[in-house]
C-alpha cells in the first residue's frame, strides 16, 4: 500500500463513491501493490459522518438514538483493536496473496483491463461469501467472527466491530485469485467490499425495492444480525445477494430482528469481545473426551455436541420475543461523558499514529500501541463497572503523563501539551483518591 505521504490521490468524490463501491475501473486500477490508497483509513472521516447522520435520522425519525454510547464505543474499540497489527505489517490477507502470485501464478491477467477488474470484483465477493459462511459453520472460525455479531444494537458502529483473528483464516478463501489475478487489483477490491458493508448496517434504511434482488442491502443484512431462529446462518453476502440466492442460504426479513449473539456476553471490556468464544472452545476441547469429539469441537458448527448434526440443532436456539432489552452500562452520565471524552482523544492519537508510522521508531510504535489497548481496557472497566476500574484508570493516566514527557506521545497541536498535562493530572488525582478509597474500604475485592 502506499505510504501516507504519497496518498493524495483519492478525491472527495472517490472517498463517497467508494463507500458504496460506486468506481470506475479507470481511476481505480494500478499497476503494483505500493500503489494502492489506503482507502480503509482514508475513509475514517466518512465513517464518523455517516454516524452522525444516522443519529439525527433516527432521532428525527423514532425520537431517539439508533444505539446506546457504550455499545457504539465497544464497537468502535473493536475496529480500532483490530487494525493495530497493520502498524507494524503487511497484512496476512495481502502477504499470502503475494507468495501465491509470486511463486504459483498461471497465468497474469492485465492489471489495467476493466475485464481483469469485473471479474476480480466477482472473485473476492464469491470468496468472501464462502469465507463468511464458514465462519459461521467451523467453530474455530467463529471465534474470530462472533466478535462481529456480539452486538445487540445494529447501527452503522456496529460495522466497525471487527475481529482481530478473522483475517488468518479469511484469506485462504482469495487465494485462488492469486494464481491469475495481479495483487494491485485484488487488493482494491478487498477494501471495497469490506468498505460497502459499512452502510449496510443501520434499521434507518428500510427497503431498497428492485435493488434488494442483486444487492446485499440493510434489510438483508439485519436478518443476518438477528438471533431469531429464522436468522440463522442466513445471508452472508459480501456485496452481492445473489449468493446465498444462487446456495440456498437466502432468507427475507419479516418478523422483528432481535440482534446479537444466542448467549449474549453482556460485557464491553474489549479482550472479552475479542477472545471470549476462544477461551469457550479451550475450555470444551479438554472437557470433551475422544480424539474424533476434541476434533469436532474445533471444525464442526458452534452448536455442535456428541450426537448432534454438524451444525447443531436448531430447536436448541433460545427464542426471542421481540421484547428483549439489550445490555447496557451502569455508569452515570457523567462518567459516560468522561469515556467519550477520552475515547475521542485516543482515536486522534490512533490517527495521528497511522499518519506518522512512517517517521516514528518501533519503540514509539509499539508504546502507542500498548497505550491504545491499556485505554481501550480501561474504558471498558469502566462501562463495565469492574471493581479494579478506577486503579487500571490512574495507572493509564500515569501512563500518559510518562510517555509524554518521554516523547512517544503528543497532541497534535503541540501547543495543547500544557492543557493535557494539567487534565491527564487531575484525572490521576479524581482516579487515585477514588482507588485509595475502594482499597480501603474492601482490600480483597
Amino acid at each position: 500500500m502506499k505510504n501516507p505521504e504519497a496518498q493524495q490521490d483519492v478525491s472527495v468524490s472517490q472517498r463517497i463513491r467508494m463507500m458504496f463501491y460506486v468506481m470506475k475501473p479507470s481511476e481505480t486500477s494500478f499497476q503494483t501493490l505500493e500503489e494502492v490508497p489506503d482507502y480503509v483509513r482514508k475513509a475514517t472521516p466518512f465513517f464518523i459522518s455517516l454516524m452522525l447522520l444516522e443519529l439525527v435520522v433516527s432521532w428525527i425519525r423514532k425520537g431517539k438514538p439508533p444505539g446506546g454510547l457504550d455499545d457504539a464505543l465497544t464497537s468502535m474499540s473493536a475496529g480500532i483493536v483490530s487494525r493495530l497489527p497493520r502498524l507494524f505489517c503487511r497484512s496476512i490477507e495481502l502477504t499470502s496473496y503475494v507468495y501465491i502470485w509470486e511463486n504459483y501464478r498461471l497465468i497474469s491477467l492485465p492489471w489495467d483491463s476493466p475485464w481483469t477488474w469485473y471479474l476480480t470484483f466477482l472473485g473476492v465477493d464469491f470468496g468472501y461469501y464462502w469465507f463468511h459462511r464458514m465462519a459461521h459453520e467451523v467453530n474455530i472460525m467463529w471465534a474470530g467472527h462472533q466478535t462481529h455479531h456480539s452486538s445487540e444494537g445494529y447501527n452503522l458502529s456496529t460495522a466497525l466491530r471487527q475481529s482481530v483473528l478473522q483475517i488468518y483464516t479469511s484469506w485462504i478463501f482469495y487465494s485462488p485469485l492469486a494464481l491469475f489475478i495481479p495483487p494491485s487489483v485484488y487488493a482494491v477490491h478487498l477494501q471495497f467490499n469490506l468498505l460497502y458493508q459499512f452502510w449496510i448496517h443501520t434499521e434507518v434504511i428500510e427497503n431498497l425495492g428492485p435493488l434488494e434482488l442483486i444487492l446485499n442491502t440493510p434489510s438483508h443484512h439485519r436478518v443476518h444480525h438477528g438471533r431469531n431462529r429464522y436468522c440463522i446462518d442466513k445471508n452472508f453476502a459480501g456485496t452481492l445477494i445473489i449468493w446465498d440466492r444462487i446456495f440456498g442460504t437466502f432468507e427475507a426479513e419479516n418478523e422483528k430482528v432481535v440482534y446479537g449473539l444466542t448467549h449474549p456476553i453482556n460485557t464491553f471490556e474489549p479482550f472479552k469481545v475479542q477472545f471470549h468464544h476462544l477461551v469457550n472452545i479451550w475450555t470444551t476441547f479438554w472437557a470433551m473426551p475422544g480424539f474424533f469429539n476434541k476434533f469436532s469441537v474445533i471444525f464442526k458448527g458452534p452448536g455442535w455436541g456428541p450426537g448432534k448434526p454438524r451444525l447443531g440443532l436448531i430447536e436448541e436456539i433460545p427464542e426471542v420475543e421481540g421484547k428483549e432489552v439489550p445490555f447496557t452500562s451502569s455508569a452515570s452520565q457523567l462518567l459516560k461523558i468522561y469515556v467519550l471524552v477520552q475515547f475521542t482523544l485516543i482515536l486522534a492519537f490512533y490517527e495521528e499514529t497511522f499518519a506518522d508510522k512512517s517517521v516514528l521508531s518501533q519503540v514509539s510504535l509499539l508504546l502507542r500501541v500498548c497505550f491504545i489497548i491499556l485505554t481501550l481496557t480501561s474504558i471498558g472497566f469502566l462501562l463495565d463497572q469492574r471493581p479494579k476500574a478506577a486503579v487500571l484508570e490512574t495507572f493509564r493516566c500515569l501512563v500518559f503523563l510518562v510517555l509524554c514527557r518521554a516523547g512517544h506521545l503528543k497532541p497534535c497541536i503541540s501547543s495543547w501539551s500544557f492543557a493535557f498535562e494539567i487534565f491527564f493530572s487531575i484525572c490521576i488525582a479524581f482516579w487515585g483518591v477514588r482507588s485509595v478509597k475502594q482499597l480501603v474500604s474492601d482490600p480483597w475485592r
